[in-house]
């Protein structure tokens, strides 16, 4: 016997299960501005970018294997979504939509809301930023390709935000305008080397943030003064050693055929004789890492400052906002490349690439709040219910 969506929806709850809500997506994406004529237009903006979205969560990539997904489940999701059309768009037509008809700055900030409505979405603090160059858009007219500066909520998997680097700028130009469309009160925004900037410090705390800081050469003065604060102390003419304010954490793991140690040191005692804004403490993180088969060890040193004061942030809690932070490569950006083989779709057309990335940030979103943390797994799974249309509800992702 067939069951309705409404009875699955329902049953499903009762057994403790996220349902996907399509019908809340495709209102949200139905705001977006569809910059097609009137004339000869087939199939609606909204629905279009819905099945783009299923097919995704369902483990297709391409405009062809988006095609082929919504063409083997004609007759299901016309009904489910209520379409007015029952033959499925070609594969061109979906090509056409990402490369043409899409205001990409527009899809950015209409997926950051829809994500952020979500029950429970932004509670979390830490906002990390960073960039990604979508290789797939790489061709002899695009060399540099398209380059994309996201921030993200680590702990929640959410991009909050989305902004293009032009091919004549860097990421410095662009940060203030990501930052500036994202309400920063009480979040803790971090960042590599490349951002440690006075004028971004005071942006972030001026709308009642904090930053903390990677610093490498780019500043030299605070570099030095931070790397000659953490030198090893020389004992003075009486052989004594100065006191110092220091507090430290240190944690380690053994896996991957390696054994790793690391540790945070963190330190007051610059404040008032830098003129960086805003600033409470310096840290030093030290990573050595031992391989167990061959025996050669790793070293690295990394410095930071931050507007946290001791109060607002331990060593320890300093120590796990930097950790979370170098996990924005795994939770983002290797999930764009590797699960949603982002850089191996060639996107070259338009704004293909970009809206492409786009709707790769919507899906991780969307199953990442399901509660998935192995994400290629949830792709097949939602693949596989979705090949049993007739008594599950479209769009299901099981936690």
């Amino acid at each position: 016997m067939e069951c309705n969506l409404s009875q699955a929806e329902a049953r499903l709850r009762e057994l403790g299960v996220a349902v996907f809500d399509v019908v809340g997506l495709a209102k949200r994406l139905g705001e977006l501005t569809d910059r097609r004529g009137r004339r000869g237009r087939r199939y609606e903006l909204a629905p279009l970018l819905v099945l783009i979205v299923l097919a995704k969560l369902a483990g297709e990539d391409t405009p062809s294997g988006i095609a082929d997904w919504a063409a083997n489940r004609s007759e299901f999701v016309v009904q489910e979504l209520g379409l007015t059309w029952s033959r499925m768009p070609h594969h061109n037509t979906f090509r056409r939509i990402l490369a043409f008809v899409l205001d990409p700055d527009e899809i950015d900030r209409v997926i950051s809301q829809h994500l952020t409505s979500l029950e429970g979405v932004g509670t979390s603090q830490l906002i990390a930023f960073d960039g990604k160059t979508v290789r797939g858009t790489i061709n002899e007219k695009n060399p540099r390709g398209t380059h994309l500066l996201s921030a993200y909520l680590t702990a929640e998997g959410i991009v909050l935000g989305q902004v293009a680097v032009e091919s004549k700028e860097n990421e410095i130009v662009a940060a203030p305008v990501l930052l500036g469309g994202i309400d920063l009160k009480d979040k803790i925004v971090i960042a590599d080397a490349m951002h440690s900037q006075k004028a971004l410090s005071k942006q972030v705390t001026t709308a009642g943030g904090d930053f903390i800081w990677l610093i490498k050469k780019n500043q030299p003065s605070a570099f030095e003064d931070i790397e000659q604060l953490f030198a090893p102390k020389t004992p003075t003419v009486l052989g004594n050693y100065l006191p110092d304010d220091f507090t430290a954490y240190e944690e380690g793991d053994k896996g991957h055929g390696r054994l790793e140690r690391r540790q945070i040191t963190v330190s007051s005692e610059l404040k008032g004789y830098t003129k960086w804004p805003d600033f409470e403490q310096v840290f030093r993180v030290d990573r050595k890492r031992i391989n167990l088969t061959t025996g050669e060890i790793e070293r690295e040193t990394v410095y930071g400052l931050t507007s946290l004061s001791a109060a607002q942030a331990s060593a320890k809690q300093l120590f796990g906002y930097v950790r979370d932070y170098w996990g924005i490569e795994n939770g983002l950006h290797l999930r764009r490349d590797v699960t949603f083989r982002e850089d191996r779709t060639r996107q070259t057309r338009g704004c293909a690439g970009r809206v492409m990335a786009s709707l790769n940030n919507l899906a991780i979103g969307l199953l990442r709040f399901a509660g998935f943390t192995n994400l290629a797994h949830a792709r097949r799974l939602c693949n596989s219910l979705l090949n049993h249309p007739t008594c599950l509800p479209i769009g299901l992702t099981l936690t």
